[in-house]
């Protein structure tokens, strides 16, 4: 099944998950879909790995629980943030660090102050690899960072890679 790319998210210039000039960082870049979904994709470096070849579950816990907490930024594009109140994951499979990983976020419950979401770590066949669900603070970015937005901190960068499709394999259609 292919699903459109509707949007891309800010970066910001040294977060650990999302920071392109963080040089250990994950320089993952999120994407908005038009099924309501957020994602992101990302390399994993030598430097992220837990086991020989394989991504650290604290990173991966890290990466789900950030794109899940960007989901709510579509609804509401004027820089809203998920702030993690509770956060839980299953690691069902090891994420290899030679490949490209893709991370599927949504939100499952919407409230005033708060939401819920859950995502998916995929492999390549779309297999699911780590699952998450957590509880969010909603709240607006200038609130919970101090960075200069202005300036540049935290801004959307367009690359040639972006993907203008992303495509689900029938198996990541029936997640559970």
């Amino acid at each position: 099944m292919k699903v459109n790319v509707t949007g891309k998210q800010p970066n910001a210039r040294m977060c650990f998950v999302c920071g392109l000039s963080n040089e250990f960082g994950l320089k993952s870049r999120f994407y908005e879909l038009e099924n309501g979904e957020t994602m992101a994709l990302f390399q994993p470096a030598e430097e992220h790995q837990g086991y020989p070849g394989r991504l650290h579950g604290g990173l991966a816990a890290a990466i789900l629980d950030e794109t899940i907490g960007r989901a709510i930024m579509a609804l509401y594009p004027d820089n809203i943030w998920g702030v993690t109140v509770d956060f839980t994951m299953s690691l069902r499979k090891p994420v290899p660090l030679d490949r490209k990983v893709r991370v599927i976020g949504r939100i499952t419950k919407d409230s005033k102050r708060f939401f819920e979401g859950s995502g998916e770590i995929l492999l390549e066949d779309g297999t699911v690899a780590i699952s998450g669900k957590g509880r969010y603070l909603k709240m607006p970015i200038d609130k919970i960072a101090d960075m200069d937005i202005e300036g540049g901190e935290w801004k959307i960068v367009k690359e040639a890679e972006d993907p203008a499709v992303t495509d689900f394999p029938q198996q990541a259609s029936e997640r559970d």
